[in-house]
């Protein structure tokens, strides 16, 4: 048993994770580029390893001949020297004459280590690519090394990954041996080893971030069904439960914000905004543009569009910062959103309740009634609030000022506040007559 040779293939398989086969596969491969340099051909060249005992014996496969008709060396064996090696060989047999390692020249040698240590280096790169590979699309935990230009080196174990400028928050600034998470983004193979691109700016960050933070989302009870977000300023993530008894906003909160706090720290302070999702466009996008309260929302499920509409003093509420609030539920929703307030929506086309009356049958005698007079009351909170509240509001009061009584009745009672509020002269025989 080739102890030496067992220990030292085990130490490699512990620390490079490089299996045994591999290695036993390198050495077979070294000793034929031996056997090549030192007598110029390997075409005949066997090389047998025991995998058990790590024995390994290294032979040539020669052509018995007579010693007049002997060529090549390397390919045949004179009878003579065949019968020292097996005393039974005949002419034209194939025989097996070992080689001895030790008898290879410096250069043969040299040769044969340059091959096993370049398997080693070619496993140790392709376990490391795969090991990677496997987390692409995940978070890691590394360590700030040193800045290269704008970009900066991260060691995320065995490997270094790098963060690139444009995957950088604006703002953050990391010093050496500081611990972040990171998103991987590709791990690319190269001749020199594994290329890894990792980030801080994608929205998968955050998403991965709550997978490991909150145990509901992990399980599969509350699923996150859509995430924008502007990195280093605000996220808006929409969840929902698939659990009646699970709140999913509340489950991604948890107790005094205790879980969402631990991922705001992690981003350096970003602010998140989680919302409920809801199959209605409507309710969606309504959920989408909070802390902003809407009065209105007309989508269209098939063109991707809405339109919004806001109270006056929350105009600039629903838009936010520079537009980021209506930009990040755009993201969030799909729907391309427009946003107008009470008094812009009053005239717009598309903006206007009567514009959409069609569609609820329910209106139908409304309309024939009061035809082209939208009013002020028609602005209402949203579409759903046109039942029978609303009905009798505008029903009401129209029932008496509307409603016609004949003239004669107040000109006999001898009303001229009638005539001063209608304009209308009461006749003077009938004057003349009550007096």
């Amino acid at each position: 048993m080739n102890k030496e040779l067992m220990e030292a293939l085990d130490i490699l398989e512990k620390e490079k994770e490089i299996s045994k086969d591999t290695l036993f596969e390198a050495i077979e491969n070294s000793l034929i580029t031996a056997c090549k340099n030192h007598f110029g051909k390997s075409d005949n060249i066997k090389v047998e390893i025991d995998r058990d005992t790590c024995d390994f014996l290294c032979y040539a496969e020669k052509e018995v001949v007579e010693e007049e008709e002997l060529e090549d060396d390397c390919l045949q064996i004179s009878l003579e020297n065949a019968r020292e090696i097996k005393s039974n060989a005949q002419l034209g047999d194939i025989i097996h004459v070992e080689i001895k390692s030790k008898e290879f020249g410096r250069i043969a040698t040299q040769n044969a280590k340059n091959v096993i240590l370049q398997k080693i280096r070619e496993e140790e790169r392709s376990v490391i690519y795969n090991q990677y590979f496997e987390k692409e699309k995940d978070i890691i935990t590394g360590i700030v090394q040193r800045y290269i230009g704008k970009n900066i080196s991260i060691n995320l174990g065995k490997a270094d990954g790098i963060l690139n400028e444009s995957e950088q928050v604006k703002g953050e600034i990391f010093k050496p041996t500081e611990r972040i998470k990171v998103y991987i983004l590709e791990v690319k193979n190269t001749p020199k080893g594994p290329r890894i691109l990792v980030s801080r700016t994608h929205p998968e960050l955050v998403k991965r971030l709550f997978e490991a933070e909150v145990t509901e989302i992990k399980d599969g009870t509350v699923e996150i069904m859509s995430i924008a977000r502007e990195a280093g300023s605000r996220t808006k993530m929409a969840v929902r439960s698939n659990n009646l008894n699970v709140d999913a906003v509340g489950a991604c909160v948890g107790i005094n914000g205790a879980r969402v706090n631990s991922i705001v720290e992690e981003l350096r302070g970003e602010k998140i905004d989680i919302i409920n999702w809801d199959e209605n466009p409507g309710n969606l996008i309504q959920n989408a543009l909070s802390p902003a309260k809407i009065v209105a929302v007309f989508a269209d499920p098939d063109e991707k569009t809405a339109k919004v509409v806001v109270p006056d003093y929350q105009l600039s509420l629903a838009i936010g910062k520079e537009g980021q609030n209506a930009r990040l539920a755009a993201r969030l929703t799909g729907y391309k959103i427009d946003i107008k307030s009470e008094t812009q929506a009053k005239d717009a086309p598309g903006f206007r309740y009567e514009d959409y009356m069609d569609e609820y049958d329910e209106y139908d005698e409304y309309e024939e009634e009061y035809e082209g007079e939208p009013g002020e009351e028609y602005e209402g909170e949203s579409g759903e609030e046109y039942g029978e509240e609303s009905r009798e509001e505008y029903t009401q009061e129209p029932v008496e000022e509307y409603e016609e009584e004949p003239a004669e009745e107040y000109v006999e009672e001898g009303s001229e506040e009638y005539a001063e509020e209608y304009g209308e002269a009461v006749p003077e025989t009938e004057k003349y007559e009550e007096e």
